[in-house]
């Protein structure tokens, strides 16, 4: 599926070249411009803001490789980067979260956030593992973030994409990844925490998230940049000013990250999104979301990079009706546009809220969605003009062995989730609602679920860096 002609997707890459070529963007970070002007960009030390060349995007371009492999623990997990494959990689950075008993909303905890990564280690569709919910109750010192990240890998055995805050917590969580993978070729081979950063819109690449970054080069960690400009508040009025909006930031970030090291794995992440014209707020479930979704992944398959896409939103608080529309079809045409990772599932409110009955509601979207993104096979063993001859009028095809073959071969998608039957089936069940069979999914999966233990020796090494980290403050 395309939102974009083949000009169109031209026009946003040249007009994008213009805006960076003139307007420019600002630069936040010293480390940043430094790289930037040795690179041959024109950098305005009073303003901060760079200008980037033509050439030196073009650069960027040819350096950035197309295709990677995102590894994790469990054998069988890797994420091939421009492999023709997709995988889901949860929604982050919710503040709240629904208790699961009274259903009120209430501050993220830690076992709100031990609950979801458990939850998504249980699912194939889940590839890759973005913090869903923050936990209020989690402190914020050295120490604590080193059992962060012992907690994450102890609990998710796929891919891991995250953050660091500071560049003084690189050598820490690179001592973490030695102990869990393995030494720095290791590391820079199977390419296991890939690294989020999101520049600001309008045109700014911030500074502490990048600085963060950057502390990490020389290992090959893979970095997805995703900006969130918002069309008619910090992008332009209209959806096509917003998806240039937002591949300049990406292209600004493309620049410093292939001068800083080239040939670092890049993921092209933007996360173009819609003003409420009502309110001036995001309007996360708006069907325009879709569209920019879309757009974007066609952008980032104009280059060739590999494709992070965006997918799911909803305004609504609480599973239900109107979660379900907006998120289906704003998941969908991403979707149909098949980037290799999309982001999105679990969270509701505007990405502030934590359902992990949502989650499986959006993982069965997900798989749907593959299935529409099939299509309609033409093959020459898929017309069957023989057996309707055969058959002929008034006849049927249910006993027909191409009719078994097809629904084994999966011509049919056939969902467990859901009510399914006739009207009598569900009121003898006593009227289930799919929230229910959800919730009681979710509670199956929590008490069952057992994640891919890490060996006893990296434990204690890792409650060893742990304490190590607590000593020093």
């Amino acid at each position: 599926m395309q939102v974009l002609s083949d000009d169109g997707r031209a026009r946003v890459h040249h007009r994008s070249l213009k805006v960076l070529g003139n307007t420019g963007v600002r630069v936040d970070t010293a480390w940043g411009r430094e790289i930037l002007r040795g690179a041959g960009a024109d950098v305005n030390e009073a303003t901060k803001v760079v200008r980037f060349p033509r050439s030196l995007v073009e650069e960027a371009l040819r350096q950035a490789p197309r295709e990677f492999t995102l590894g994790g623990r469990r054998p069988g997990c890797d994420l091939r980067m421009n492999g023709g494959d997709c995988t889901l990689c949860l929604d982050g950075e919710a503040v709240f979260a629904l208790d699961r008993e009274t259903g009120e909303r209430r501050l993220g905890t830690a076992a709100d956030w031990l609950a979801a990564t458990r939850l998504a280690d249980a699912l194939d569709e889940v590839g890759m593992w973005w913090c869903m919910v923050e936990a209020s109750d989690r402190g914020n010192t050295l120490a604590d973030s080193v059992a962060y990240w012992r907690a994450i890998f102890d609990n998710f055995s796929k891919h891991v994409q995250d953050v660091t805050t500071a560049p003084e917590q690189a050598p820490w969580l690179l001592e973490v990844l030695q102990v869990i993978f393995g030494d720095r070729e290791t590391i820079r081979r199977e390419h296991p925490y890939s690294f989020l950063v999101c520049p600001l819109s309008p045109l700014v690449i911030e500074g502490a998230y990048t600085d963060a970054y950057l502390a990490l080069l020389g290992w090959d960690i893979p970095i997805a940049v995703m900006p969130m400009p918002l069309m008619g508040a910090t992008a332009p009025g209209s959806l096509i000013g917003t998806a240039v909006l937002g591949n300049c930031e990406v292209l600004a970030m493309l620049c410093l990250i292939q001068a800083a090291a080239p040939g670092t794995p890049f993921l092209y992440a933007p996360a173009l999104s819609v003003m409420d014209p009502r309110s001036g707020g995001y309007s996360p479930g708006a069907v325009e979301n879709a569209l920019l979704g879309a757009a974007a992944v066609e952008m980032a398959r104009y280059y060739g990079l590999p494709a992070e896409g965006t997918g799911g939103g909803s305004q609504c608080f609480v599973p239900g009706i109107q979660a379900g529309y907006e998120r289906a079809i704003n998941a969908l045409l991403p979707l149909l546009s098949w980037p290799d990772i999309l982001v999105g599932p679990g969270l509701l409110g505007g990405s502030m809220i934590l359902s992990l009955e949502q989650l499986l509601i959006d993982v069965e979207v997900f798989r749907m969605g593959k299935r529409a993104r099939l299509g309609i096979a033409t093959g020459a063993d898929c017309w069957l003009e023989d057996v309707v001859e055969r058959i002929g009028p008034a006849g049927h095809f249910l006993e027909e062995v191409s009719t078994v073959n097809a629904v084994r071969g999966g011509e049919w998608y056939i969902g467990e989730f859901g009510i399914r039957g006739t009207f009598e089936d569900w009121e003898a069940a006593g009227r289930p609602t799919l929230l229910a069979e959800a919730r009681e999914k979710v509670d199956q999966i929590l008490a069952t679920h057992e994640p891919l233990p890490l060996d006893e020796g990296v434990e204690r090494e890792l409650v060893r860096i742990e304490e190590r980290a607590r000593a020093e403050g």
